[in-house]
């Protein structure tokens, strides 16, 4: 079970408690502000898409910003050192580029209203229905993991109960999901991200101010941690041990391509929000906009954990703070109070904003690929919209049941990769099989999925945990469980499409490149995804917002980000 110091209890005092009380005033105020717009399911579920680019671009990756990338990420960076920006430089940005310029035309163009139903078009029913089940099962599984998280930080800094904690969290979160859907939930999002951003980067100043500057901070880790701690690839050899578990190919086939790909670009909680945007271009531009800020705030949780890492010299050991408490301890020891409400109210957005992404993407999913396609078919627009204001609250009391599965864990981090080796990976090999080889048959999607789902269980459950393979750490097992996920699908996949009819190539027009309909743009008709030439709304066709432009800048900027730390 992950526990913060029992000692970590912040001097808040009523200046804390009235920022955090304004708070969450302001998100309730959002979600009235938000009920407005709402007149019909499309409204609740995707916004109308009606959405502006730098709002949703700005909710994508507050959507990200939750347990995981706050104390999870700074716990790593503590523990494994500056090996903490692959989750950033090639865990993320090249599958949101890819996201934004390969996959968001077949998405968005397909006018579907989540991932599954996507699935649903390019394949059958069953994998639809299989898609939609793995998928709302994961929603509320992550979706307890930012309750629970939530519940320990609480306890720990401000004194309060654990189910308290996460019954007013956890009510907030529904209360304005439920007023004004999605719309309500993005523009909290966009209000949390610059929240967290107030929280963070005064602990960054302050840390690095505690020990030295930048040039203080290194001398100091190398002196205790050795020089490859301050290096992104250093030890990551093929046989040589380093504390991460893993060597550079894993890294980079694990987490860079399967992992990362499977999560960016199949996972609903985030392309919901593109799929609300108002337009193509909008759309594309959603996730490439967000890789700028996603590609920097590594920096600001990275940071304090090695400040952490040199203030306290046995931090993770038993008897000492361990590395979740990074975060705590900073704003414990340097913070003063004001600055400190910011900074515990940018901790509680950070874990509503995640969770508010999956709770948000479960709501959809079920109501229209499971309730309305396979339960309760064409009923009036009305029903579905209040079936959608009502499966949230069933979404939100599942979650708090699903914490308690959390707590069963030692890393919140190394549980939710398992999640996403488990969910994200095997759609995401159905994904990429489906959109770029048309033979795909109708029937492999749905075996493709249970192939990967299990290959990827068996791995986990059974070759690693009954120590059949040695694998070092949770962490190196969820790469490679993710690599056999991958695998096992594809060949799946290919097998039963040599037994199985492929679907008619008819009705495969804009879902698959190269498909005759897809009205291409660029080496030839139909050579390209669909949507492309679509024309640019007004404004877009300007140079700087040109989804090629933001794409390559983005890889190129992550590329060089890497050359300070890879000597």
């Amino acid at each position: 079970m992950i526990t913060l110091a029992d000692g970590l209890r912040l001097p808040t005092n009523g200046l804390d408690y009235t920022i955090l009380a304004i708070y969450f005033v302001v998100v309730l105020g959002i979600g009235f502000a938000a009920k407005r717009s709402v007149r019909t399911s499309l409204d609740f579920f995707l916004s109308g898409r009606s959405l502006p680019a730098w709002v949703t671009g700005l909710a994508f990756v507050a959507a990200n910003l939750g347990a995981t990338e706050i104390l999870g990420m700074a716990a790593t960076g503590a523990q494994y050192g500056v090996a903490v920006v692959h989750w950033y430089w090639i865990g993320a940005i090249p599958a949101m580029v890819f996201l934004g310029l390969v996959m968001m035309p077949f998405y968005y163009r397909s006018k579907v209203r989540s991932v599954p139903e996507f699935l649903l078009q390019r394949f059958d029913k069953s994998a639809h229905l299989l898609s939609s089940i793995l998928f709302a099962f994961a929603a509320v599984l992550i979706a307890g993991v930012n309750l629970y998280a939530l519940s320990i930080v609480v306890e720990a800094l401000l004194g309060w109960p654990q189910w308290v904690a996460i019954v007013v969290a956890g009510l907030f979160v529904l209360a304005y999901i439920t007023i004004g859907g999605l719309s309500s939930a993005i523009y909290n999002e966009v209000l949390q991200f610059f929240v967290i951003l107030a929280a963070l980067i005064p602990l960054v100043v302050l840390g690095l101010k505690r020990v030295g500057g930048w040039g203080g901070l290194t001398d100091s880790l190398t002196a205790s941690h050795g020089h490859n701690f301050l290096t992104a690839w250093g030890g990551t050899g093929i046989g040589q041990a380093n504390p991460l578990g893993a060597n550079w190919l894993t890294i980079i086939l694990g987490l860079g391509f399967v992992l990362s790909f499977g999560y960016w670009t199949t996972n609903f909680a985030e392309v919901q929000r593109a799929l609300s945007a108002k337009n193509l271009s909008a759309a594309q531009r959603t996730p490439l906009i967000a890789a700028f800020p996603k590609m920097f705030i590594v920096f600001l949780v990275m940071i304090p954990g090695l400040v952490a890492a040199v203030l306290v010299p046995k931090l993770g050991a038993p008897e000492n703070l361990q590395y979740n408490d990074a975060i705590p301890y900073l704003m414990q020891e340097l913070l003063p109070n004001g600055v400190l409400g910011i900074a515990v109210t940018g901790l509680l957005a950070a874990f509503m904003a995640g969770m508010a992404a999956n709770v948000s993407s479960f709501n959809t999913v079920f109501t229209y690929d499971i309730w309305a396609k396979y339960v309760k078919t064409d009923r009036p627009d009305g029903y579905y919209l209040r079936f959608g204001r009502l499966i949230t609250a069933i979404g939100v009391l599942a979650s708090i049941g699903t914490a308690f599965i959390a707590s069963s864990f030692s890393n919140i981090m190394g549980y939710l990769q398992t999640l996403f080796s488990f969910f994200n990976v095997p759609m995401f090999v159905v994904f990429i099989i489906g959109m770029f080889w048309k033979r795909a048959s109708m029937k492999s999607g749905v075996w493709g999925l249970l192939a990967g789902t299990t290959a990827a269980m068996v791995n986990y459950f059974w070759i690693y945990k009954q120590g059949i393979i040695a694998i070092p750490t949770d962490q190196g097992a969820n790469f490679v469980s993710a690599i056999v996920g991958f695998v096992a699908g594809a060949v799946v996949m290919v097998v039963v499409t040599l037994f199985t009819e492929p679907k008619p190539e008819a009705e495969l027009a804009g879902l698959v490149w190269g498909s005759p309909h897809s009205n291409g743009v660029g080496s030839g008709e139909g050579t390209t995804a669909p949507g492309l030439a679509e024309p640019p709304a007004e404004g877009d066709a300007a140079w700087y917002r040109k989804p090629a432009l933001l794409g390559w800048g983005a890889l190129v900027l992550a590329a060089l980000c890497y050359l300070p730390y890879s000597l």
